[in-house]
């Protein structure tokens, strides 16, 4: 969903440096994996097509923070009753 963010904090010898990842359009994701000690993070359309990619040794990586936009619920909302009851 658009702004969504994963946020990267890497590892640079004798610093931090940090990396954002964002859901810059309506109807995209972000999304991360872990595979052969390589932490991928990209950006993917409603399709599943990817639009940019940011790659990292896993090894580097000391912080990955996903952070979602806030979603209402609906199941929060409190309902309301369909009409009122004749008999009261």
């Amino acid at each position: 969903m658009k702004g969504d963010r994963v946020e990267i904090v890497v590892d640079a010898g004798d610093t931090t440096r940090t990396y954002e990842v964002v859901a810059s359009r309506a109807g995209r994701r972000v999304e991360t994996a872990v595979r052969r000690g390589v932490v991928e993070v990209s950006e993917v359309t409603r399709s599943g097509s990817v639009v940019r990619t940011a790659r990292f040794m896993a090894t580097r990586v000391l912080a990955l923070v996903e952070q979602p936009v806030p979603r209402e619920d609906s199941s929060e909302a409190t309902p309301r009753p369909l009409r009122e009851d004749p008999e009261s």
